[in-house]
């Protein structure tokens, strides 16, 4: 019993330390939050490309995206036959569009997402 009651304020001192030493300022504010967006860009024989042209296009991106900033950040793309479509994390769409002219490769659509669903949704 006495194991468990050291526990809890054990853990409640330690909560209450860890939630106080979180100033006002290290808190995210709206400006810091990064939003999801899917670019779709249509580059004809995308998926012909070869691993050396793909490691090419992926230095080129991630060379602007270190020169502009933790604004910005790269998740993955999904290569098809004609079309590349890429997730990023940015504070705003304008930044996806300035990597994109930055880095000489076609935004031709940039989609802020809203939502995420997966089979787990099906469950909810």
């Amino acid at each position: 019993m006495k194991t468990i009651k050291l526990l809890l304020i054990l853990t409640v001192c330690t909560t209450h330390y860890v939630f106080g030493q979180t100033s006002q300022n290290q808190l995210p504010t709206n400006n810091d939050i990064m939003k999801t967006y899917v670019i779709e860009r249509i580059i004809p024989g995308a998926g012909d490309l070869t691993a050396e042209q793909l490691k090419g296009v992926s230095q080129t991106s991630c060379a602007v995206i270190k020169e502009m900033g933790p604004k910005i950040a790269w998740q993955h793309s999904y290569v098809t036959g004609d079309k590349v479509y890429c997730v990023y994390k940015a504070k705003n769409k304008e930044l996806v569009k300035e990597h994109a002219e930055k880095s000489n490769i076609p935004a031709n659509s940039i989609s802020e997402v809203v939502t995420v669903i997966s089979p787990a949704t099906a469950e909810l």
